[in-house]
């Protein structure tokens, strides 16, 4: 290792962070600074594959310094999910406007959510078939080996569970537990535990409504506590972006890119497809699809560099309240929501794409009805409870492999475009979440239309 070559990489890299603290001391919007930062760091990443070889010890040793910044960041971020899912449930609860229009809010949400991933299934079918797109056309070598061998391995673990236990994975068994985000489902278990509270309160409120003022009030200096916490990591953004940028783009194997870039151009057309919906779902609801569009693309940026749905929470919540006029209970619910139910990227366009490439490896007719139809079905009842971090779309994958009864193990084959391929996914699934909520307050008359049509105001992140 060359201790010079590792501080001039270093010494770089911190002249990229005075360039942002400089736009920030003189008072640039929040999304310039992260739209540079994406910028720079594509940058920075491309000059150090020009510089160094992908296994070069010394970018290895400046990446680790890079990472004190970019995955600190994400950890940062993680810290406050699981505090923000459960506050945000409970506020939504205690801020709705009318309670009885409660189950009229989460089957809205939850409907809009698990429709849209049925239909990014049907994207990802036509898309696979349009590009003509097979299992056997990618070449497989030790690391797709290996990966292939780790998706058997947690498949077996799933494998010996029905649809029922399956279902009551969902459920949380030590609410306390789920908190710390072990489980796959942890997200969803929280949901469902905040709800139960929420309820209970709805309750309280009817029968003793000097408690539910009291509780009221502790759930109002709880989360505006917890949102004080969110715009402290939130500053950060812009310094977290340039460095996992950086990583990813030195990082990145470009040849196995160009190898596989059938499959991760057919993967951004279906994902791109997916969006074009959304923005006719506005479009249908009576609002300004390009409105929409300036006002999230901050939002949708971070979604890609971050490829975590829930790290996004924060500034999706924030966006659909302040941008787009989102009432803050339905924000609370369709972000949360969205964090672990009808993903449309990872859990909808995804999956659907590998098992039409995997099923004629095993002799199964892919343009069927049948097969087509109960691929729809598997995607969309799979997609509850798909984690909302990286990693999300593997976990929905192996489900709805095993349930169409096609091999696990050939997923591995994309091991070396995932991330790449992951980005797009996480910004599909964070604008199905948005969509969900600024839909779901339109038909319930709840949607502030001259927030939603007015100039974009710029965060002061």
């Amino acid at each position: 290792m060359n201790v010079w070559f590792v501080l001039l990489t270093i010494l770089v890299f911190l002249v990229l962070i005075g360039v942002l603290l400089y736009m920030q001391k003189k008072k640039f919007s929040f999304s310039k600074r992260v739209f540079t930062a994406l910028g720079l760091g594509i940058l920075f990443g491309f000059g150090l594959q020009w510089v160094y070889e992908a296994a070069d010890e010394n970018l290895t040793q400046s990446i680790e310094w890079f990472n004190i910044v970019g995955t600190g960041y994400i950890k940062l971020l993680q810290m406050i999910v699981m505090p923000l899912v459960f506050i945000s449930i409970l506020s939504a609860f205690t801020k709705l406007k009318r309670s009885h229009n409660l189950g009229k809010i989460s089957i809205l949400i939850i409907g809009l959510l698990v429709g849209t991933t049925a239909v990014a299934a049907a994207v990802g079918i036509g898309t696979t078939v349009a590009f003509d797109l097979e299992a056997i056309q990618i070449d497989q070598g030790d690391a797709e080996a290996a990966r292939g061998a780790q998706l058997e391995e947690r498949a077996t673990a799933l494998e010996g569970q029905s649809y029922p236990q399956k279902i009551l994975e969902l459920l949380p068994a030590n609410p306390f537990f789920d908190f710390t985000g072990q489980r796959a489902t942890s997200t969803i278990a929280v949901v469902i535990f905040s709800a139960f509270i929420g309820i209970a309160y709805l309750g309280v409120q009817r029968k003793e409504p000097e408690a539910a003022a009291f509780f009221k009030k502790m759930v109002e200096s709880l989360y505006a506590v917890i949102m004080r916490i969110v715009t402290m990591v939130l500053r950060l953004t812009p310094y977290g972006v340039l460095a996992i940028m950086a990583k990813t783009v030195a990082l990145s194997n470009f040849d196995a890119i160009m190898k596989l870039g059938e499959f991760v151009g057919a993967s951004y057309v279906a994902l791109l497809i997916m969006f074009a919906i959304h923005l006719m779902m506005l479009t249908l609801a009576g609002l300004n699809p390009v409105t929409y569009m300036k006002k999230v693309l901050p939002v949708l940026a971070f979604a890609f560099t971050s490829r975590s749905s829930a790290g996004t929470l924060p500034l999706n919540i924030q966006t659909q309240k302040n941008q787009l006029g989102v009432s803050e209970g339905i924000a609370n619910f369709s972000g949360s929501f969205g964090l672990s139910i009808g993903q449309n990227g990872c859990a909808g366009v995804y999956p659907a794409m590998l098992a039409v490439m995997i099923a004629p490896t095993v002799g199964i007719n892919p343009l069927t009805p049948s097969f087509i139809f109960t691929l729809i079905i598997i995607v969309a009842i799979s997609s509850f409870g798909v984690a909302g971090v990286g990693g999300g779309a593997t976990f929905a994958a192996i489900l709805v492999l095993s349930a169409m009864d096609l091999p696990v193990a050939l997923a591995g084959l994309l091991i070396s475009v995932e991330p790449l391929i992951d980005m797009g996914r996480t910004a599909v699934n964070v604008s199905g979440a948005m969509t969900s909520g600024i839909i779901t307050s339109k038909v319930t008359g709840d949607l502030d239309t001259e927030t939603y049509n007015k100039e974009m105001v710029e965060a002061e992140a």
